[in-house]
Protein backbone atom coordinates (compact mmCIF):
# COMPACT_ATOMS: atom_id res chain seq x y z
CA UNK A 1 0.00 0.00 0.00
CA UNK A 2 1.00 3.74 -0.57
CA UNK A 3 -0.10 6.71 0.96
CA UNK A 4 0.11 9.92 -0.48
CA UNK A 5 -0.57 12.87 1.54
CA UNK A 6 -1.90 15.43 -0.61
CA UNK A 7 -3.33 18.03 1.58
CA UNK A 8 -2.59 18.17 5.70
CA UNK A 9 -4.06 20.88 6.92
CA UNK A 10 -7.58 21.35 9.33
CA UNK A 11 -10.36 24.11 8.70
CA UNK A 12 -9.03 26.22 5.78
CA UNK A 13 -6.02 26.66 3.47
CA UNK A 14 -3.38 28.74 3.82
CA UNK A 15 0.09 29.94 1.93
CA UNK A 16 2.62 31.99 2.19
CA UNK A 17 6.53 31.52 3.27
CA UNK A 18 5.82 30.44 6.71
CA UNK A 19 3.68 27.59 5.39
CA UNK A 20 6.26 25.90 2.83
CA UNK A 21 7.32 22.55 4.01
CA UNK A 22 4.37 21.36 5.52
CA UNK A 23 1.82 22.61 3.16
CA UNK A 24 -0.97 24.78 3.09
CA UNK A 25 -3.66 22.30 1.32
CA UNK A 26 -6.67 20.83 3.58
CA UNK A 27 -7.19 17.39 3.77
CA UNK A 28 -6.73 14.63 1.55
CA UNK A 29 -5.06 10.97 1.29
CA UNK A 30 -4.76 9.19 -1.87
CA UNK A 31 -4.51 5.50 -1.46
CA UNK A 32 -2.84 2.93 -3.85
CA UNK A 33 -2.99 -0.57 -4.05
CA UNK A 34 0.28 -3.07 -3.90
CA UNK A 35 1.02 -3.20 -7.72
CA UNK A 36 -1.09 -0.54 -9.09
CA UNK A 37 0.40 2.40 -10.76
CA UNK A 38 -2.30 4.78 -9.78
CA UNK A 39 -4.77 5.27 -6.48
CA UNK A 40 -7.71 3.92 -6.38
CA UNK A 41 -9.08 5.67 -3.09
CA UNK A 42 -8.89 8.74 -1.90
CA UNK A 43 -9.66 9.65 2.03
CA UNK A 44 -11.23 12.99 2.27
CA UNK A 45 -11.49 15.88 -0.84
CA UNK A 46 -10.34 18.91 0.81
CA UNK A 47 -8.02 20.90 -1.18
CA UNK A 48 -5.84 18.98 -1.27
CA UNK A 49 -7.82 16.75 -4.01
CA UNK A 50 -6.21 19.38 -6.34
CA UNK A 51 -2.77 17.18 -6.39
CA UNK A 52 -4.13 13.83 -6.67
CA UNK A 53 -4.63 14.44 -10.51
CA UNK A 54 -1.01 14.31 -11.03
CA UNK A 55 -0.83 11.14 -9.54
CA UNK A 56 -3.26 9.96 -12.46
CA UNK A 57 -0.90 9.89 -15.12
CA UNK A 58 -2.97 11.70 -17.62
CA UNK A 59 -6.10 9.10 -16.90
CA UNK A 60 -9.46 9.63 -15.79
CA UNK A 61 -10.07 8.64 -11.86
CA UNK A 62 -11.69 5.86 -11.29
CA UNK A 63 -12.24 4.50 -7.85
CA UNK A 64 -13.80 6.09 -4.63
CA UNK A 65 -13.54 8.73 -2.25
CA UNK A 66 -14.68 8.53 1.45
CA UNK A 67 -15.22 11.35 3.59
CA UNK A 68 -14.92 11.39 6.74
CA UNK A 69 -17.59 14.20 7.39
CA UNK A 70 -19.26 17.08 5.46
CA UNK A 71 -17.33 20.71 7.04
CA UNK A 72 -15.78 22.62 3.83
CA UNK A 73 -12.10 21.57 4.87
CA UNK A 74 -12.60 18.20 3.85
CA UNK A 75 -14.99 18.51 0.60
CA UNK A 76 -14.12 22.15 -0.51
CA UNK A 77 -11.85 20.34 -3.28
CA UNK A 78 -14.44 18.10 -4.80
CA UNK A 79 -15.58 20.63 -7.83
CA UNK A 80 -12.13 21.34 -8.70
CA UNK A 81 -10.89 17.73 -8.87
CA UNK A 82 -9.85 17.32 -13.00
CA UNK A 83 -9.22 13.89 -12.79
CA UNK A 84 -12.35 13.43 -11.51
CA UNK A 85 -14.35 15.82 -13.74
CA UNK A 86 -14.29 14.39 -16.81
CA UNK A 87 -16.28 12.55 -19.02
CA UNK A 88 -14.94 9.07 -19.15
CA UNK A 89 -14.06 9.37 -15.36
CA UNK A 90 -16.34 6.55 -13.16
CA UNK A 91 -16.36 7.72 -9.59
CA UNK A 92 -17.79 6.44 -6.02
CA UNK A 93 -18.61 9.03 -3.08
CA UNK A 94 -19.21 7.76 0.18
CA UNK A 95 -20.77 9.99 3.15
CA UNK A 96 -21.62 9.18 6.68
CA UNK A 97 -25.47 8.62 6.38
CA UNK A 98 -27.39 11.19 8.44
CA UNK A 99 -30.78 13.20 8.73
CA UNK A 100 -32.45 10.74 6.31
CA UNK A 101 -31.00 12.07 3.14
CA UNK A 102 -29.36 10.46 -0.04
CA UNK A 103 -25.41 11.10 -0.46
CA UNK A 104 -26.03 13.59 -2.93
CA UNK A 105 -28.68 15.77 -0.98
CA UNK A 106 -26.21 15.72 1.78
CA UNK A 107 -23.31 17.26 -0.89
CA UNK A 108 -25.71 19.57 -1.89
CA UNK A 109 -26.29 21.17 1.74
CA UNK A 110 -22.86 22.93 0.73
CA UNK A 111 -22.46 22.16 -3.18
CA UNK A 112 -25.36 24.21 -4.80
CA UNK A 113 -26.27 27.68 -5.90
CA UNK A 114 -26.00 29.90 -4.46
CA UNK A 115 -23.56 28.82 -2.54
CA UNK A 116 -21.79 27.37 -5.60
CA UNK A 117 -22.29 27.24 -9.29
CA UNK A 118 -22.94 23.89 -9.16
CA UNK A 119 -24.58 20.77 -7.46
CA UNK A 120 -22.94 17.03 -7.29
CA UNK A 121 -25.06 15.82 -10.21
CA UNK A 122 -23.03 18.66 -12.58
CA UNK A 123 -19.79 16.90 -12.33
CA UNK A 124 -18.93 15.39 -15.92
CA UNK A 125 -18.72 11.41 -15.98
CA UNK A 126 -20.10 8.76 -13.71
CA UNK A 127 -20.20 9.46 -10.14
CA UNK A 128 -22.34 7.70 -7.67
CA UNK A 129 -23.13 9.01 -4.02
CA UNK A 130 -23.75 7.02 -1.28
CA UNK A 131 -24.77 7.65 2.09
CA UNK A 132 -22.93 4.85 4.41
CA UNK A 133 -23.48 3.50 7.80
CA UNK A 134 -20.84 2.28 9.96
CA UNK A 135 -19.50 -1.18 8.99
CA UNK A 136 -17.06 -3.20 7.09
CA UNK A 137 -17.07 -2.72 3.08
CA UNK A 138 -15.09 -3.89 -0.24
CA UNK A 139 -13.77 -0.68 -1.80
CA UNK A 140 -11.80 -1.10 -5.22
CA UNK A 141 -8.78 -3.63 -3.69
CA UNK A 142 -9.70 -2.55 0.00
CA UNK A 143 -11.55 -4.06 2.96
CA UNK A 144 -12.48 -0.85 4.47
CA UNK A 145 -14.11 -0.28 8.01
CA UNK A 146 -16.07 3.13 8.82
CA UNK A 147 -16.78 3.67 12.43
CA UNK A 148 -18.31 6.78 13.72
CA UNK A 149 -15.94 9.05 15.68
CA UNK A 150 -16.39 12.03 18.39
CA UNK A 151 -16.13 15.90 16.41
CA UNK A 152 -19.07 18.07 16.90
CA UNK A 153 -21.36 19.56 13.85
CA UNK A 154 -22.50 16.35 12.32
CA UNK A 155 -21.30 12.76 12.02
CA UNK A 156 -17.96 11.83 11.53
CA UNK A 157 -16.39 8.88 10.70
CA UNK A 158 -12.84 7.18 10.92
CA UNK A 159 -11.72 4.66 8.64
CA UNK A 160 -9.31 1.91 8.60
CA UNK A 161 -8.04 0.64 5.14
CA UNK A 162 -6.90 -2.90 4.93
CA UNK A 163 -5.39 -4.66 1.74
CA UNK A 164 -4.55 -7.77 4.07
CA UNK A 165 -1.15 -7.33 4.74
CA UNK A 166 -0.64 -3.31 6.21
CA UNK A 167 -3.55 -1.66 8.26
CA UNK A 168 -4.00 1.83 8.06
CA UNK A 169 -6.46 4.08 10.44
CA UNK A 170 -7.21 7.45 9.54
CA UNK A 171 -9.25 9.96 11.97
CA UNK A 172 -8.74 13.39 10.92
CA UNK A 173 -11.40 15.03 13.29
CA UNK A 174 -11.60 12.88 16.14
CA UNK A 175 -11.88 13.69 19.73
CA UNK A 176 -8.76 11.19 21.35
CA UNK A 177 -9.47 12.27 24.95
CA UNK A 178 -12.13 9.91 26.97
CA UNK A 179 -13.56 6.47 26.40
CA UNK A 180 -11.83 3.85 24.11
CA UNK A 181 -15.40 2.85 22.34
CA UNK A 182 -15.33 -0.67 20.76
CA UNK A 183 -16.07 1.52 17.39
CA UNK A 184 -12.88 3.38 17.90
CA UNK A 185 -11.11 0.09 19.26
CA UNK A 186 -11.75 -1.17 15.63
CA UNK A 187 -10.52 1.22 13.88
CA UNK A 188 -7.35 1.71 15.71
CA UNK A 189 -6.16 -1.57 17.47
CA UNK A 190 -2.85 -2.31 16.40
CA UNK A 191 -2.76 -0.47 12.74
CA UNK A 192 0.88 0.28 10.78
CA UNK A 193 0.21 3.46 10.31
CA UNK A 194 -2.08 5.98 12.11
CA UNK A 195 -2.80 9.22 11.03
CA UNK A 196 -4.83 11.39 13.49
CA UNK A 197 -6.23 14.48 14.39
CA UNK A 198 -3.17 16.95 15.87
CA UNK A 199 -4.44 20.58 15.48
CA UNK A 200 -4.23 22.03 18.48
CA UNK A 201 -1.42 21.59 21.94
CA UNK A 202 -2.12 21.09 25.56
CA UNK A 203 -2.29 25.03 26.09
CA UNK A 204 -4.70 25.22 23.55
CA UNK A 205 -7.05 22.77 25.40
CA UNK A 206 -10.37 25.08 25.46
CA UNK A 207 -9.93 25.32 22.27
CA UNK A 208 -9.60 21.75 21.30
CA UNK A 209 -12.34 20.89 23.52
CA UNK A 210 -14.74 23.84 22.08
CA UNK A 211 -14.29 22.70 18.25
CA UNK A 212 -14.25 19.03 18.96
CA UNK A 213 -10.46 18.06 18.11
CA UNK A 214 -7.20 16.64 19.60
CA UNK A 215 -3.79 17.56 21.14
CA UNK A 216 -0.69 16.11 20.17
CA UNK A 217 -0.78 14.49 23.18
CA UNK A 218 -3.75 13.09 23.26
CA UNK A 219 -2.92 11.59 19.79
CA UNK A 220 0.21 10.32 21.13
CA UNK A 221 -1.61 8.67 24.12
CA UNK A 222 -4.28 6.70 22.22
CA UNK A 223 -1.49 5.53 19.71
CA UNK A 224 0.19 3.78 22.59
CA UNK A 225 -2.88 2.70 24.16
CA UNK A 226 -3.99 0.86 21.12
CA UNK A 227 -0.68 -0.81 20.03
CA UNK A 228 -0.05 1.69 16.83
CA UNK A 229 3.06 1.00 14.95
CA UNK A 230 3.38 4.56 13.42
CA UNK A 231 1.98 8.03 14.14
CA UNK A 232 1.38 10.78 11.66
CA UNK A 233 0.24 13.56 13.14
CA UNK A 234 -2.62 15.75 10.74
CA UNK A 235 -4.80 17.86 10.22
CA UNK A 236 -2.34 21.18 11.54
CA UNK A 237 -3.75 24.06 12.82
CA UNK A 238 -3.74 26.97 10.12
CA UNK A 239 -2.07 29.40 12.05
CA UNK A 240 0.64 27.09 12.62
CA UNK A 241 4.07 27.41 11.16
CA UNK A 242 6.76 25.24 9.61
CA UNK A 243 9.10 26.45 12.17
CA UNK A 244 6.94 26.08 15.14
CA UNK A 245 5.87 22.45 13.78
CA UNK A 246 9.71 21.38 13.82
CA UNK A 247 9.40 22.72 17.02
CA UNK A 248 6.70 20.80 18.26
CA UNK A 249 8.19 17.56 16.79
CA UNK A 250 11.29 18.01 18.36
CA UNK A 251 9.67 17.94 21.59
CA UNK A 252 7.54 14.30 21.15
CA UNK A 253 8.29 11.36 23.34
CA UNK A 254 6.40 8.53 22.79
CA UNK A 255 7.57 4.85 22.39
CA UNK A 256 6.82 4.64 18.20
CA UNK A 257 8.24 6.61 14.77
CA UNK A 258 5.99 9.93 15.13
CA UNK A 259 5.62 12.22 11.94
CA UNK A 260 4.55 15.02 11.19
CA UNK A 261 2.08 14.96 8.48
CA UNK A 262 3.26 17.75 5.36
CA UNK A 263 2.11 17.59 2.08
CA UNK A 264 4.05 15.49 -0.91
CA UNK A 265 5.13 13.03 2.14
CA UNK A 266 4.80 9.67 0.81
CA UNK A 267 4.43 5.97 3.05
CA UNK A 268 5.20 3.13 1.34
CA UNK A 269 4.19 0.54 3.65
CA UNK A 270 4.13 -3.33 3.82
Amino acid sequence: MRLNLLGVRGSTPVSGQNFNRYGGHTSCVAVTASGDTRPTVALDAGTGLQNFTALMQGEPFGGTILLSHLHWDHMQGLPFFRAGDRDDSDVRMCVPAQDGLSGEQLLRQSMAPPAFPITPAGLRGSWKFAAIEPGAYQIESFTVTAAEVRHKGGRAFGYRVSDGFTDIAYLPDHVARGEITAGLESLVRGVDVLLHDAQFVEAERSLADAYGHSTIGDAVELAVSLDVGRLVLFHHSPVRTDDQLDALAADIDAPMPVDMACEGLVLDLG
